[in-house]
């Protein structure tokens, strides 16, 4: 039984479910990438699908609009697959539980991938329908845009002929994003050395965070589990002389992560002052946000008395130190732009092997030279403390043009249907426009998408009349001659 049957428009939603139905997150993409081929088969339009799995699909105009410009429909496969802790799904496997409350589409338990699933959706209906106009539609696909845009970047366009791009790749109906940030992956590395300790052993989970988006949320101010987990710790460390066994936290550099986790000895003689501490810093905690993270907690459990490897005093001490000077959030807004973000950092991943502590941080900026400089402080960083950083993901930010053809033509249209006009902005976060410009130069691109709330996180959900309304108009888009 088909849950989004009675939503219209039926063909968006036919195709929005069926993509929820194939376990499609970041590099978990044979499957949705063989859907998208064999969709292209039966209906003998001419498609690409290439060795990262990235599909290109083309369709020719409609009669009448052969002489009209080609345009690319644009938007990636993957999502951010995160579900909650007491959810039995495998994302790796199982399909989405959706459910539709209201005006929204939800995934019960896990993120939704509306981010980026409904822009594929939108783009099929198009090419399966022979009653909308357009001009030459060459639809492009990628991989991996949620973990660095491996997809973007490994794909060739050369054989496109269309010289514009509506990306629908955003989460906020009535806006039109014309630039955003760029940005890269970096890896923190730490050696630690361990031994082994016998006696008693405390779970400490920090949890209740709100998270979200690491480019579109980041100015919120929202606590990042991370770095609270290792304030927390520090705090209890400067009267106690604990050792870590385990340390974990966050699911996606992107991602603000929402929980952390850690399993501590603590000397039998230290246990009740302990206890008293982590109280004492989870009122702290909850007083600097009780207005911005009401359901922040901090659960301590004691274990069984067990024989466990843990990381020497010092070393407990070198990582909690790094943890407290590693930047994080906002580092600068823009001067030219009111609101808008310039340069962040989001510290995403956290995890403690036998010999190393590793994060992973999510480093955007609208500046090349302001990204350059906050990866060269993360290096530095890294280095005072024994370790090193390997960069990855890196890609290039898309600056605004004043001479966008596309742009006014889509802010008329706007206008036409809603008799208002539509923001015209850019975005702190990353889109793969910067790198399709940096492919085919000239490319004139602008982004929209249908209102989509708490994206990469469990409590994401469509809204079903902005999916409507942004059909809606870009079918009038395409039919505009």
């Amino acid at each position: 039984m088909r849950i989004l049957d009675k939503l219209e428009p039926k063909s968006v939603y036919y195709y929005f479910e069926d993509i929820c139905n194939i376990p499609h997150g970041s590099k978990n993409l044979d499957g949705i990438s063989s859907y998208l081929e064999q969709f292209a088969k039966d209906r003998g339009l001419f498609y690409i699908r290439d060795k990262s799995n990235n599909v290109i699909i083309v369709k020719e105009a409609t009669k009448g609009y052969e002489g009209v410009e080609p345009v690319i429909l644009q938007g990636h496969m993957d999502m951010v697959a995160v579900k909650r802790q007491d959810c039995d799904i495998d994302m790796s496997k199982d399909p989405l539980r959706l459910k539709v409350d209201g005006d929204y589409v939800y995934a019960e338990g896990t993120s939704l991938g509306g981010d980026d699933g409904i822009a594929v959706a939108y783009i099929l209906a198009v090419l399966d329908s022979d009653k909308i106009k357009h001009p030459r539609i060459e639809a492009v696909i990628t991989t991996d845009e949620e973990i660095g845009m491996d997809g973007a970047t490994a794909i060739d366009i050369s054989m496109l002929k269309a010289n514009r791009m509506l990306n629908i790749d955003s989460e906020d109906e009535g806006i039109l994003l014309t630039g955003c940030a760029g940005g890269a992956r970096v890896d923190c590395n730490i050696p630690v050395n361990r031994e082994n300790k016998k006696g008693i052993f405390y779970s400490v989970v920090l949890e209740g965070l709100k998270g979200g988006h690491s480019g579109t949320e980041i100015d919120k101010e929202r606590a990042n589990a991370i770095k609270l987990i290792g304030r927390a710790l520090k705090m209890a460390a400067a009267e106690i002389p604990i050792q870590i066994a385990e340390l974990c936290g966050g699911e996606k550099d992107n991602a603000i992560p929402i929980e952390a986790h850690s399993i501590l000895y603590i000397p039998l003689d230290a246990e009740d002052v302990f206890k008293e501490k982590i109280t004492e810093i989870e009122k702290i905690l909850k007083n600097e946000y009780q207005s911005k993270e009401k359901d922040l907690s901090i659960k301590c459990v004691k274990l069984q008395e067990s024989e466990k490897s843990v990381l020497k005093v010092t070393d407990s001490l070198k990582i909690l130190n790094f943890l407290s000077l590693l930047p994080n959030g906002v580092i600068a807004m823009s001067a030219d732009i009111r609101g808008l973000v310039e340069t962040s950092l989001n510290v995403g991943t956290m995890r403690l092997s036998n010999e190393r502590f590793e994060t992973g941080s999510s480093v955007r900026s609208s500046i090349e030279s302001a990204k350059e400089n906050l990866i060269d402080q993360l290096t530095t960083l890294s280095n005072v403390f024994g370790g090193k950083v390997t960069i990855s993901g890196e890609y290039p930010g898309w600056q605004y043009n004043p001479d966008s053809k596309l742009r006014n033509m889509m802010v008329e249209v706007y206008e036409e249907m809603y008799h208002e006009k539509p923001k015209v902005e850019a975005i702190h976060a990353g889109l793969e426009c910067g790198i399709m410009i940096s492919k085919k130069p000239g490319l004139d691109c602008v982004s929209f998408g249908p209102n989509i709330y708490d994206i990469h996180t469990t409590d994401e959900k469509l809204s079903i009349s902005s999916t409507k309304r942004t059909w809606e108009y870009l079918i009038k888009i395409l039919e505009r001659k």
